[in-house]
Protein backbone atom coordinates (compact mmCIF):
# COMPACT_ATOMS: atom_id res chain seq x y z
CA UNK A 1 0.00 0.00 0.00
CA UNK A 2 2.74 2.13 0.84
CA UNK A 3 4.44 1.94 -2.63
CA UNK A 4 0.88 3.16 -4.41
CA UNK A 5 0.64 5.86 -2.33
CA UNK A 6 4.11 7.07 -2.99
CA UNK A 7 3.51 6.36 -6.78
CA UNK A 8 0.16 8.26 -6.52
CA UNK A 9 1.99 11.37 -4.89
CA UNK A 10 4.84 11.64 -7.06
CA UNK A 11 3.33 11.29 -10.77
CA UNK A 12 -0.11 13.09 -9.61
CA UNK A 13 -1.34 14.22 -5.75
CA UNK A 14 2.25 16.67 -5.54
CA UNK A 15 2.38 18.04 -8.82
CA UNK A 16 -1.72 19.17 -8.17
CA UNK A 17 -0.24 20.72 -4.81
CA UNK A 18 2.50 22.30 -6.28
CA UNK A 19 0.56 24.52 -8.95
CA UNK A 20 -2.23 24.94 -6.27
CA UNK A 21 0.96 26.62 -4.22
CA UNK A 22 2.27 28.31 -6.89
CA UNK A 23 -0.52 29.56 -8.80
CA UNK A 24 -3.63 30.35 -6.70
CA UNK A 25 -1.70 31.04 -3.02
CA UNK A 26 -2.24 34.95 -2.55
CA UNK A 27 -3.43 36.73 0.68
CA UNK A 28 -7.28 36.67 0.27
CA UNK A 29 -7.18 32.80 -0.05
CA UNK A 30 -4.02 32.70 3.05
CA UNK A 31 -6.61 34.59 5.17
CA UNK A 32 -9.79 32.30 4.28
CA UNK A 33 -8.56 28.93 4.05
CA UNK A 34 -7.48 28.23 7.73
CA UNK A 35 -11.02 29.86 8.62
CA UNK A 36 -13.07 27.58 6.21
CA UNK A 37 -11.06 24.38 6.84
CA UNK A 38 -11.65 25.02 10.97
CA UNK A 39 -15.55 24.53 9.70
CA UNK A 40 -14.64 20.56 9.01
CA UNK A 41 -12.48 20.40 12.64
CA UNK A 42 -13.68 17.23 14.05
CA UNK A 43 -16.94 17.28 11.74
CA UNK A 44 -18.32 19.81 14.75
CA UNK A 45 -20.05 21.97 12.09
CA UNK A 46 -22.00 19.45 10.84
CA UNK A 47 -22.82 17.18 13.74
CA UNK A 48 -24.18 21.17 15.53
CA UNK A 49 -26.15 20.96 12.38
CA UNK A 50 -27.73 17.43 12.10
CA UNK A 51 -29.26 17.85 16.02
CA UNK A 52 -30.37 21.32 15.23
CA UNK A 53 -32.13 19.65 12.29
CA UNK A 54 -33.08 16.82 15.07
CA UNK A 55 -34.84 19.13 17.32
CA UNK A 56 -37.38 20.67 14.22
CA UNK A 57 -40.08 18.07 13.31
CA UNK A 58 -39.87 18.84 9.63
CA UNK A 59 -36.28 18.69 9.55
CA UNK A 60 -35.93 15.41 11.72
CA UNK A 61 -35.46 12.55 8.94
CA UNK A 62 -32.48 14.69 7.40
CA UNK A 63 -30.65 15.30 10.90
CA UNK A 64 -30.94 11.79 11.48
CA UNK A 65 -29.73 11.02 8.06
CA UNK A 66 -26.57 13.25 8.64
CA UNK A 67 -25.43 12.17 12.00
CA UNK A 68 -25.82 8.51 10.90
CA UNK A 69 -23.57 9.33 7.77
CA UNK A 70 -21.28 11.54 10.20
CA UNK A 71 -20.96 8.13 12.20
CA UNK A 72 -20.09 5.70 9.49
CA UNK A 73 -17.58 8.13 8.50
CA UNK A 74 -15.87 7.91 11.86
CA UNK A 75 -15.76 4.47 11.94
CA UNK A 76 -15.05 3.84 8.20
CA UNK A 77 -12.13 6.14 7.52
CA UNK A 78 -11.14 7.78 11.14
CA UNK A 79 -11.10 4.76 13.27
CA UNK A 80 -10.16 2.24 10.46
CA UNK A 81 -9.05 3.70 7.53
CA UNK A 82 -6.32 5.99 8.66
CA UNK A 83 -4.74 3.86 10.81
CA UNK A 84 -4.62 0.82 8.43
CA UNK A 85 -3.37 3.16 5.42
CA UNK A 86 -0.79 5.07 7.91
CA UNK A 87 -0.55 7.67 4.24
CA UNK A 88 1.73 10.58 5.60
CA UNK A 89 1.35 14.06 5.13
CA UNK A 90 2.36 15.72 1.89
CA UNK A 91 4.47 18.28 3.84
CA UNK A 92 6.25 15.44 5.17
CA UNK A 93 6.85 13.36 1.76
CA UNK A 94 10.02 14.59 1.42
CA UNK A 95 10.98 15.01 4.80
CA UNK A 96 11.91 18.52 4.48
CA UNK A 97 9.73 21.20 6.64
CA UNK A 98 7.41 23.14 5.42
CA UNK A 99 5.77 26.33 6.47
CA UNK A 100 2.23 25.66 6.98
CA UNK A 101 -0.56 27.96 7.57
CA UNK A 102 -2.15 25.83 9.72
CA UNK A 103 -1.10 23.51 12.71
CA UNK A 104 -0.07 20.72 11.54
CA UNK A 105 -2.19 17.40 12.05
CA UNK A 106 -0.77 14.91 13.85
CA UNK A 107 -2.86 11.92 12.04
CA UNK A 108 -2.22 10.45 8.81
CA UNK A 109 -3.62 11.71 5.29
CA UNK A 110 -5.47 9.38 4.03
CA UNK A 111 -8.55 9.76 3.93
CA UNK A 112 -9.50 13.44 4.23
CA UNK A 113 -11.91 13.39 7.86
CA UNK A 114 -12.82 17.06 6.81
CA UNK A 115 -13.92 16.48 3.73
CA UNK A 116 -15.63 12.98 3.95
CA UNK A 117 -17.96 14.84 6.98
CA UNK A 118 -18.59 18.10 4.96
CA UNK A 119 -19.56 15.75 1.78
CA UNK A 120 -21.51 13.05 4.30
CA UNK A 121 -23.70 16.07 6.32
CA UNK A 122 -23.91 17.91 2.99
CA UNK A 123 -25.05 15.35 0.25
CA UNK A 124 -27.60 13.79 3.07
CA UNK A 125 -29.06 17.04 3.45
CA UNK A 126 -29.06 17.97 0.01
CA UNK A 127 -30.85 14.36 -0.72
CA UNK A 128 -33.68 15.99 2.13
CA UNK A 129 -33.72 19.82 1.47
CA UNK A 130 -31.84 21.02 -2.08
CA UNK A 131 -32.48 24.64 -1.23
CA UNK A 132 -30.10 23.92 1.99
CA UNK A 133 -28.20 21.37 0.24
CA UNK A 134 -27.05 23.52 -2.25
CA UNK A 135 -25.09 25.90 -0.04
CA UNK A 136 -24.05 23.21 1.85
CA UNK A 137 -22.22 21.15 -0.82
CA UNK A 138 -20.43 24.23 -1.98
CA UNK A 139 -19.33 24.61 2.11
CA UNK A 140 -18.32 21.33 1.81
CA UNK A 141 -16.49 21.67 -1.51
CA UNK A 142 -14.70 24.69 0.09
CA UNK A 143 -13.32 22.67 3.08
CA UNK A 144 -12.10 19.99 0.67
CA UNK A 145 -9.93 22.17 -1.37
CA UNK A 146 -8.80 24.51 1.58
CA UNK A 147 -7.05 20.87 3.02
CA UNK A 148 -5.48 21.07 -0.67
CA UNK A 149 -4.73 24.40 -0.57
CA UNK A 150 -3.65 24.35 3.11
CA UNK A 151 -1.37 21.21 2.04
CA UNK A 152 -2.32 18.68 4.54
CA UNK A 153 -4.02 16.61 2.33
CA UNK A 154 -3.38 15.12 -1.19
CA UNK A 155 -5.99 15.43 -3.87
CA UNK A 156 -6.33 11.73 -3.97
CA UNK A 157 -7.26 12.05 -0.29
CA UNK A 158 -9.75 14.48 -1.08
CA UNK A 159 -11.26 12.23 -3.94
CA UNK A 160 -11.60 9.06 -2.48
CA UNK A 161 -12.92 11.15 1.39
CA UNK A 162 -15.63 12.67 -1.33
CA UNK A 163 -16.94 9.55 -2.82
CA UNK A 164 -17.03 7.66 0.67
CA UNK A 165 -19.08 10.83 1.38
CA UNK A 166 -21.84 10.44 -0.86
CA UNK A 167 -22.32 6.63 -0.41
CA UNK A 168 -22.69 7.08 3.13
CA UNK A 169 -24.81 9.97 2.82
CA UNK A 170 -27.03 7.53 0.49
CA UNK A 171 -26.63 4.53 2.55
CA UNK A 172 -27.80 6.81 5.76
CA UNK A 173 -30.46 8.34 3.74
CA UNK A 174 -31.89 5.13 3.33
CA UNK A 175 -31.72 3.65 6.50
CA UNK A 176 -33.24 7.10 7.87
CA UNK A 177 -36.22 6.63 5.52
CA UNK A 178 -36.91 2.85 6.79
CA UNK A 179 -36.32 3.93 10.15
CA UNK A 180 -38.33 7.03 9.97
CA UNK A 181 -41.17 4.07 8.63
CA UNK A 182 -41.10 2.36 12.17
CA UNK A 183 -41.13 5.35 14.30
CA UNK A 184 -43.47 7.78 15.08
CA UNK A 185 -41.02 10.71 15.98
CA UNK A 186 -39.71 11.25 12.58
CA UNK A 187 -41.95 12.44 9.78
Amino acid sequence: MTEIFAWFAVNFDLPILDWIAEHLRCGFLDATMPVITVLGNGGIFWIAVSVLLLLIPKTRRAGLAMGMALLMGLVVCNLTLKPLCARIRPYDFYGQSMQLLVAAPHDFSFPSGHTIASFEAATALALHNRKLGIPALILAGLIAFSRLYLYVHYPTDVIVSIGLGIAFAFISTWLAKKIAAKVKFIP
